[in-house]
């Protein structure tokens, strides 16, 4: 006798459907607002947290797969709406539950299993947010959960490089979501001011934002999270020494002196409060001709051998001069020169750091 199909079975079905955004079932989430079955035809209505959501094509495929597996069904029709007040409102209840199984602000808990890793430079201009940018995609291509701070609080850029500078976070009853692009979780404080509208704050302000972006975004299970620091030493610098006195440092410099001297300043002042310098990283180092395979050093040469040296750490990559993908305005190929730097890069801090990911070797 054939089974009968009911609502429970297809209920039962769809949650191995997660949110992407918060990486919970959408059953469990109560994203799920009606079943209807006619015959072998299943019809199944979700309800997302806000209009136009740009994960909402693939939920749409993930519902229709994980009922279309259900023996007996031939067709599923699948329509994808957007929560009231009150089920947005339930929703974050949920998610706050979830938080707080745990600890608060589980990402600033000192027991906390995500390493972090802050980018600084000593200057502006020398491609540390370019560098932020693309190492994160190389350690999410390792199977690694990554996240990534725009802390640049002044002088965000990090939604202009990965070209997402048009997207909004969602934000449900305060709970914030972070922007996913390139495998990765982004947010910056671009997503939260007018176009070119300044932001002119004072240091107090500075720091309760970066706090905020700990605490307030649902982060959810991350192995890594980058911070794009401010050029400098400055106040963004000493709060994200005080809020995380286990991060590691990586120092971005140029090839030439003076961007190399203002490095140092950085690397001593990371010291100064006990962060371990992973090494420095020389951007724009030279130019290489893709068909004679000669080499140009446009902005001279040493810049990041002398910050090693000084710093007492390694030069752990010099990183070229190149093309960067259509539609982002720094972010390299995977196969070009940069983006296999990159991946030597990402490799190395991977192991170092002990990062297990699913292709790390």
């Amino acid at each position: 006798m054939a089974q009968t199909l009911t609502k429970e079975a297809v209920l039962e079905a769809l949650r191995v459907v997660e949110d992407p955004d918060v990486h919970k079932s959408i059953v469990e989430m109560e994203m799920v607002k009606t079943i209807e079955i006619q015959g072998n035809q299943v019809f199944v209505e979700v309800n997302l947290t806000i209009p136009g959501c740009p994960l909402r094509v693939r939920i749409e495929k993930e519902v229709q797969e994980a009922v279309m597996a259900l023996p007996g069904v031939e067709k599923v029709d699948v329509v994808i709406g957007t929560m009231n007040d009150e089920e947005r409102q339930r929703f974050a209840e949920k998610l706050r539950g979830k938080a707080e199984e745990q600890k608060p602000s589980p990402l600033l808990d000192p027991n906390t299993k995500t390493v972090f890793i802050a980018v600084a430079s000593g200057k502006g201009g020398v491609g540390k947010s370019t560098v932020t940018a693309n190492l994160a995609i190389a350690l999410a291509n390792l199977g690694l959960k990554v996240g990534v701070i725009d802390a640049d609080i002044y002088g965000f850029s990090l939604p202009n490089i990965y070209g997402v500078a048009d997207v909004k976070p969602a934000v449900v009853e305060n709970v914030i979501m972070p922007v996913q692009t390139h495998g990765i979780k982004l947010v910056s404080m671009h997503f939260f001011v007018p176009e070119n509208r300044p932001v002119i704050w004072r240091g107090p302000m500075l720091g309760k934002m970066l706090r905020n972006f700990f605490q307030e975004v649902h982060w959810s299970d991350l192995d890594v999270m980058l911070l794009d620091l401010p050029p400098g030493t400055g106040d963004v610098a000493l709060d994200v020494h005080q809020m995380l006195p286990k991060s590691k440092e990586l120092i971005v410099t140029t090839p030439q002196e003076n961007a190399a001297d203002v490095a140092v300043r950085a690397g001593l002042m990371a010291m100064h409060t006990e962060h371990e310098i992973l090494g420095v990283i020389e951007n724009m180092a030279y130019f290489q001709c893709g068909k004679c395979g000669d080499k140009t050093y446009l902005f001279g040469r040493g810049g990041g051998e002398r910050v090693a040296a000084e710093l007492q750490t390694g030069l752990i990559a010099q990183i070229p001069v190149g093309t960067t993908v259509e539609g982002t305005q720094g972010i390299f190929a995977t196969d070009s020169q940069q983006g296999e730097a990159f991946s030597i890069i990402a490799h190395e801090l991977a192991q170092t750091l002990g990062l297990q990911g699913v292709s790390v070797s």
